[in-house]
């Protein structure tokens, strides 16, 4: 299978997909594409630039993720984003905060297709790497049916080829941003039918998907699946995307995964980086697994402690261990009494 980072990827999420996140996520798998949260042209511009957009070697592909609406600042802000490395960089046209709106981007930007199609061409004609566009079907009053293909035809014709739908409308008034992720109804078909009727254009999926089962049926009308909460809240099952998903390596176990994570882990901590930065996101490794509730307690209790260190990651690892192989040993006595 020709290698195709964007066949699952990992969704820009505000407070969750920072760099620790992202290199654990890697650690799981090694072609899904990973996004960055959304950062402001602002941001990028004018804030502590090196903070906000330093990343891992081990993260690649990773996409950096804007935010704004002035072609110019844009343009700019994708350049810096290329020069530090970025192997995409991707518009943010589908947040629904109210933080967003009043700048005047993220889903609000739906409502002005022509604009965001002059942010794109400022942002191709930028940089050599893919520009490409998260959006929504819609917002508020609008059919999806018109503002969805509206958007892309606009962006496409600016030299976009490359999109990621989330597959719900934005309700900018009524619903919080939480809501927004979950009341609006899903439209799969849809963003099936753009892809059936846009051919040439790649076309990603996003929203709701919540297991590689999905991922694959809908592999089967797109050329991509973006994950978003069922990556973060139960990231194991990113360790077998690339044997299933890209035909590549095989499934990475939990306990593989914190292990290869634990170098980098000691890394970060020889730099001052606090524990609990790092574990918040490991939570979920052992989702369904025997063990997963004494990892999540010894994580989070042990790693908020002045001075935590990797022996606290050792000792949630082997508690895990023993109740999985306490597990096993009654398995075992249960079918030889059988």
């Amino acid at each position: 299978m020709e290698y195709q980072p964007y066949r699952l990827s990992v969704a820009p999420m505000m407070d969750w997909t920072d760099r620790h996140c992202r290199v654990l996520h890697r650690m799981l798998t090694g072609h899904a594409m990973l996004y960055t949260e959304m950062l402001t042209t602002g941001a990028i511009l004018h804030g502590d630039r090196d903070r906000l957009l330093a990343f891992d070697a081990s993260e690649h592909p990773v996409a950096l993720q804007l935010g704004g609406s002035d072609p110019a600042d844009l343009a700019q802000a994708a350049r810096i984003g290329e020069a530090e490395g970025y192997d995409e960089i991707n518009l943010n046209v589908g947040c629904p905060s109210d933080r967003v709106q009043s700048g005047r981007f993220g889903a609000c930007l739906m409502i002005e297709p022509e604009l965001v199609a002059e942010c794109m061409a400022a942002i191709g004609a930028a940089v050599k790497v893919p520009a490409t566009v998260k959006c929504r079907i819609g917002v508020d009053d609008q059919d999806p049916q018109v503002s969805l293909f509206r958007l892309v035809d606009l962006c496409a014709a600016a030299g976009v080829r490359h999109f990621v739908i989330h597959a719900r409308k934005a309700h900018l008034k009524g619903l919080s941003p939480k809501e927004n992720r979950d009341v609006p109804p899903l439209d799969y078909p849809l963003v099936w039918r753009l892809k059936r009727e846009r051919p040439q254009l790649t076309i990603v999926i996003n929203g709701g998907v919540g297991s590689l089962e999905e991922a694959e049926a809908h592999l089967k009308h797109v050329d991509g699946v973006m994950l978003g909460r069922a990556a973060y809240h139960t990231p194991g099952i990113l360790g077998e995307a690339d044997a299933r998903l890209f035909g590549a390596g095989e499934t990475v176990s939990a306990v593989q995964a914190v292990e290869r994570y634990r170098p980098y882990l000691a890394g970060q901590l020889a730099r001052g980086t606090h524990l609990a930065a790092m574990t918040r996101h490991m939570l979920g490794l052992f989702h369904g697994e025997a063990g997963a509730r004494t990892w999540r307690r010894i994580l989070t209790v042990e790693s908020v402690k002045a001075g935590a260190g990797l022996e606290v990651v050792d000792a949630a690892l082997a508690a895990v261990s023993g109740l999985q192989d306490q597990r096993l040993a009654r398995r075992l006595e249960a079918g030889e009494a059988a």
